[in-house]
Protein backbone atom coordinates (compact mmCIF):
# COMPACT_ATOMS: atom_id res chain seq x y z
CA UNK A 1 0.00 0.00 0.00
CA UNK A 2 1.38 3.54 -0.84
CA UNK A 3 0.43 5.85 2.41
CA UNK A 4 0.25 8.97 2.56
CA UNK A 5 1.52 11.01 6.27
CA UNK A 6 -0.27 14.86 6.20
CA UNK A 7 2.58 17.46 7.89
CA UNK A 8 2.49 20.88 8.15
CA UNK A 9 6.29 22.57 7.19
CA UNK A 10 6.74 22.57 11.42
CA UNK A 11 4.73 21.22 14.37
CA UNK A 12 4.54 17.54 14.22
CA UNK A 13 4.85 15.38 17.23
CA UNK A 14 7.89 13.38 16.08
CA UNK A 15 6.72 9.89 17.45
CA UNK A 16 3.50 10.38 16.03
CA UNK A 17 4.95 10.89 12.42
CA UNK A 18 8.09 8.09 13.13
CA UNK A 19 6.33 5.22 14.87
CA UNK A 20 3.15 4.76 12.38
CA UNK A 21 5.87 5.25 9.58
CA UNK A 22 8.36 2.45 10.51
CA UNK A 23 4.74 0.11 11.08
CA UNK A 24 4.10 0.74 7.66
CA UNK A 25 7.92 0.37 6.37
CA UNK A 26 8.23 -3.10 8.71
CA UNK A 27 4.45 -4.14 7.23
CA UNK A 28 5.91 -3.86 3.63
CA UNK A 29 4.10 -0.49 2.81
CA UNK A 30 5.56 3.00 0.90
CA UNK A 31 5.04 5.68 3.59
CA UNK A 32 4.79 9.17 1.92
CA UNK A 33 5.49 12.21 3.34
CA UNK A 34 3.06 14.86 2.18
CA UNK A 35 3.67 18.60 3.23
CA UNK A 36 2.27 21.88 1.93
CA UNK A 37 5.95 23.23 0.99
CA UNK A 38 8.54 21.57 -0.64
CA UNK A 39 12.00 20.85 1.45
CA UNK A 40 11.87 19.15 4.79
CA UNK A 41 9.50 19.78 7.83
CA UNK A 42 10.38 19.88 11.53
CA UNK A 43 9.46 17.52 14.11
CA UNK A 44 9.32 18.35 17.61
CA UNK A 45 9.64 16.58 21.21
CA UNK A 46 6.39 18.20 22.19
CA UNK A 47 8.28 22.21 22.34
CA UNK A 48 11.40 20.89 21.73
CA UNK A 49 12.78 20.83 17.89
CA UNK A 50 13.77 17.62 17.14
CA UNK A 51 14.51 15.94 13.56
CA UNK A 52 14.18 17.11 10.16
CA UNK A 53 12.24 15.19 7.84
CA UNK A 54 12.29 15.52 3.64
CA UNK A 55 9.02 16.03 1.98
CA UNK A 56 8.44 13.88 -1.08
CA UNK A 57 4.95 15.41 -2.52
CA UNK A 58 3.47 18.89 -2.06
CA UNK A 59 -0.50 19.17 -1.51
CA UNK A 60 -1.75 20.53 -4.43
CA UNK A 61 0.26 18.29 -6.31
CA UNK A 62 -0.45 15.20 -4.98
CA UNK A 63 -3.57 13.51 -5.00
CA UNK A 64 -5.74 11.13 -2.96
CA UNK A 65 -6.29 8.68 -5.34
CA UNK A 66 -2.52 7.68 -5.52
CA UNK A 67 -2.65 6.54 -1.96
CA UNK A 68 -4.50 3.70 -0.30
CA UNK A 69 -4.53 5.83 3.05
CA UNK A 70 -3.89 8.67 4.77
CA UNK A 71 -2.35 9.07 8.15
CA UNK A 72 -2.54 12.50 9.99
CA UNK A 73 0.39 12.76 13.18
CA UNK A 74 -0.20 15.21 15.57
CA UNK A 75 1.49 17.88 17.66
CA UNK A 76 -0.24 20.70 18.72
CA UNK A 77 1.01 23.40 15.52
CA UNK A 78 0.81 20.61 13.21
CA UNK A 79 -2.65 20.11 13.09
CA UNK A 80 -3.46 24.03 13.59
CA UNK A 81 -1.50 25.15 10.71
CA UNK A 82 -3.04 22.19 8.14
CA UNK A 83 -6.24 23.53 9.06
CA UNK A 84 -5.53 27.21 7.92
CA UNK A 85 -4.28 25.68 4.22
CA UNK A 86 -7.32 25.20 2.18
CA UNK A 87 -5.04 22.79 -0.37
CA UNK A 88 -4.14 20.74 2.39
CA UNK A 89 -7.75 20.70 3.88
CA UNK A 90 -8.78 19.60 0.48
CA UNK A 91 -6.51 16.89 0.14
CA UNK A 92 -8.05 15.81 3.38
CA UNK A 93 -11.43 16.43 2.29
CA UNK A 94 -10.66 14.34 -0.62
CA UNK A 95 -9.52 10.91 1.19
CA UNK A 96 -13.21 10.47 2.77
CA UNK A 97 -14.77 11.97 -0.64
CA UNK A 98 -13.18 8.69 -2.14
CA UNK A 99 -13.85 6.91 0.83
CA UNK A 100 -10.33 5.60 1.28
CA UNK A 101 -9.37 5.47 4.94
CA UNK A 102 -7.59 7.71 6.95
CA UNK A 103 -6.07 7.10 10.65
CA UNK A 104 -5.59 10.37 12.89
CA UNK A 105 -3.93 10.86 16.34
CA UNK A 106 -3.80 13.22 19.37
CA UNK A 107 -4.61 16.99 18.24
CA UNK A 108 -4.73 15.90 14.82
CA UNK A 109 -8.42 15.87 14.53
CA UNK A 110 -8.48 19.47 14.29
CA UNK A 111 -7.80 19.26 10.69
CA UNK A 112 -10.57 17.01 10.19
CA UNK A 113 -12.66 19.71 11.94
CA UNK A 114 -11.58 22.49 9.07
CA UNK A 115 -12.53 19.55 6.53
CA UNK A 116 -16.05 18.98 8.24
CA UNK A 117 -15.65 15.35 7.93
CA UNK A 118 -16.14 14.13 11.58
CA UNK A 119 -20.32 15.10 11.54
CA UNK A 120 -21.45 11.51 12.75
CA UNK A 121 -18.84 10.23 12.95
CA UNK A 122 -17.06 8.47 16.66
CA UNK A 123 -13.95 9.31 17.21
CA UNK A 124 -11.17 10.01 20.31
CA UNK A 125 -8.18 12.57 20.06
CA UNK A 126 -6.27 14.19 22.86
CA UNK A 127 -8.58 15.29 25.72
CA UNK A 128 -8.38 19.50 24.87
CA UNK A 129 -9.97 18.47 21.28
CA UNK A 130 -13.46 16.97 22.78
CA UNK A 131 -15.49 19.99 22.85
CA UNK A 132 -14.04 21.05 19.12
CA UNK A 133 -15.11 17.97 17.96
CA UNK A 134 -18.49 17.71 19.47
CA UNK A 135 -19.44 21.32 18.15
CA UNK A 136 -17.98 19.94 14.48
CA UNK A 137 -20.88 16.98 15.18
CA UNK A 138 -18.97 14.40 16.22
CA UNK A 139 -19.20 12.06 19.45
CA UNK A 140 -15.93 11.80 21.42
CA UNK A 141 -15.05 8.86 23.03
CA UNK A 142 -11.86 8.32 25.95
CA UNK A 143 -10.41 5.21 24.14
CA UNK A 144 -6.86 4.28 23.52
CA UNK A 145 -8.22 3.39 19.70
CA UNK A 146 -11.78 3.97 17.79
CA UNK A 147 -12.36 2.71 14.65
CA UNK A 148 -15.45 4.41 12.80
CA UNK A 149 -17.24 2.82 10.05
CA UNK A 150 -20.47 5.20 10.20
CA UNK A 151 -19.41 7.66 6.96
CA UNK A 152 -17.82 7.27 3.53
CA UNK A 153 -14.75 5.76 4.96
CA UNK A 154 -13.23 3.83 8.03
CA UNK A 155 -11.90 6.48 10.42
CA UNK A 156 -8.57 5.12 12.79
CA UNK A 157 -8.26 7.58 15.70
CA UNK A 158 -6.21 7.77 18.91
CA UNK A 159 -5.57 10.23 21.87
CA UNK A 160 -1.83 10.09 22.43
CA UNK A 161 1.94 8.92 22.07
CA UNK A 162 0.81 6.48 24.22
CA UNK A 163 -1.49 4.50 22.15
CA UNK A 164 0.87 4.42 19.71
CA UNK A 165 1.08 0.80 19.42
CA UNK A 166 -2.87 0.32 19.32
CA UNK A 167 -3.02 2.98 16.93
CA UNK A 168 -0.52 1.59 14.54
CA UNK A 169 -1.73 -2.09 14.37
CA UNK A 170 -5.44 -0.67 13.53
CA UNK A 171 -4.88 1.63 11.01
CA UNK A 172 -2.12 -0.89 9.79
CA UNK A 173 -5.09 -3.52 9.77
CA UNK A 174 -8.29 -1.47 8.92
CA UNK A 175 -5.91 0.04 5.36
CA UNK A 176 -5.02 -3.29 4.63
CA UNK A 177 -8.36 -4.59 4.57
CA UNK A 178 -9.83 -1.64 2.77
CA UNK A 179 -6.94 -2.03 -0.04
CA UNK A 180 -8.06 -5.64 -0.48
Amino acid sequence: MRIAFLTAPEGVEQVELTDPWQAAVDAGHEPVLVSTKPGTIQAFHHLDKAEKFPVQEVVGEASADSFDGLVLPGGVANPDYLRMNRKAVAFVRDFFEQGRPVAAICHAPWTLVEADVVRGRVLTSWPSLQTDLRNAGATWVDEQVRICDHGPNKLVTSRKPDDLKAFCEAFLEVFAKEAA
